[in-house]
């Protein structure tokens, strides 16, 4: 449903009146097109023009079969006319642009020009990790969390409610108890309050954690480095060094963290002769335990292949190994970022 049909505001009108007015046409039009059954996004349109519809509707009797096949061709004439359509206010604009303009641009331009983020506000709270989901409720009286918490996503709800400290989820636990009389105004004029909350929040240079990023640079380092930074880093910070380790993973971590089931996937993405340069160079205790993970959960031929191939490489050079063993943790590195397999949270049983 095109908004043009809506352009003007309505002239009352007659039974087979010649001089409709473009209101009373677009008028004829919506109810024609909820007649046949056809999703109408008025939700879209201004306050105003969806509360002068509704009267218009409500006023509005019938007309005869002519008048309607007039209005209904002039409409499609009209559109057909329509070579093409800007979105008509900064709020459109943005919002067409979104994710096309560097994302500081669209931050100044919304503020200059006084524009918030369009769409339904606990779209955008729902979307938030659970992290950032645990801040806000923490940032917030009870009230407002057991209403943020009965509006997003049952499961990410539960991931919050099991961070919070024992006194505040209870306290939220009744108070959601609570919520019953809460009216759909006071909800939506929080979602409002909380997104503009997150709008007003400076914007992160990095994406990703500290943590995060070091453990990403540090999955690519070698193993001996790796290891002595992490035990430096554990006597200068021990709370973040425990959260780097958390954050890498290498072939070692395979067994806790690679689920059993994925294992065939890996095997499809690399070659065999790189995964029996992998098997053969796990010469270290824990990169035994993940090369048995392997050969234990792939098909028992292609295990025995496996197998059979790696011990006719007899003893592969340090380097030669990492660099294969490297290969397989990239793999399944590529297969978590397009979301075809998901690491196991070692914690997750805590």
């Amino acid at each position: 449903m095109s908004s043009l049909a809506l352009a003007a505001l309505p002239d009352p009108m007659g039974h087979g009146s010649p001089g409709l007015s473009r209101k009373a046409k677009a008028a004829i039009i919506v109810q024609f097109l909820l007649n046949e059954g056809s999703d109408v996004p008025l939700s879209s349109l201004p306050d105003d023009l969806q509360e002068e519809l509704t009267f218009l509707l409500g006023n509005m009797r019938y007309i005869d079969r002519e008048t309607l096949n007039q209005v209904v061709n002039e409409f499609a004439d009209e559109l057909e006319a329509v070579g093409l359509s800007f979105p008509g206010d900064m709020a459109g604009a943005l919002t067409a642009l979104d994710g096309r303009i560097n994302p500081r641009t669209a931050s100044r331009l919304r503020k200059e020009s006084g524009v918030r983020q369009t769409g339904d506000p606990w779209d955008r709270i729902n979307a938030l990790p659970p992290e950032r989901l645990e801040e806000l409720v923490m940032s917030e009286s009870t009230e407002v969390a057991a209403v943020m918490m009965s509006k997003i996503d049952v499961g990410k709800a539960a991931q919050v409610l099991a961070k919070l400290p024992g006194d505040k989820a209870r306290r939220i636990s009744y108070a959601v108890s609570m919520t019953t009389g809460v009216t759909p105004d006071a909800v939506d004029r929080i979602g409002l309050a909380l997104a503009a909350q997150i709008d007003a929040e400076p914007e992160k240079a990095f994406a990703k954690r500290p943590d995060e990023r070091l453990g990403a640079i540090l999955n690519y380092s070698n193993a001996a480095v790796r290891d002595e930074l992490l035990q430096q880093l554990e006597e200068e910070d021990e709370e973040f060094a425990n959260a780097v380790r958390k954050a890498i993973f290498t072939f070692a971590n395979i067994p806790e963290r690679l689920n059993a089931i994925d294992v065939p996937k890996i095997t499809r993405d690399v070659p065999p002769d790189v995964l029996a340069t992998a098997i053969a160079g796990a010469t270290s205790e824990e990169d035994s335990k993940s090369a048995e993970f392997l050969l234990a959960n792939m098909s028992k031929r292609m295990a025995e292949s496996i197998r059979e191939e790696a011990d006719g490489k007899g003893t592969v050079k340090p380097k030669v190994g990492e660099k294969a063993m490297g290969a397989v943790v990239s793999a399944i590195r590529d297969l978590v970022s397009v979301g075809e397999i998901e690491l196991l949270d070692p914690d997750a049983d805590e």
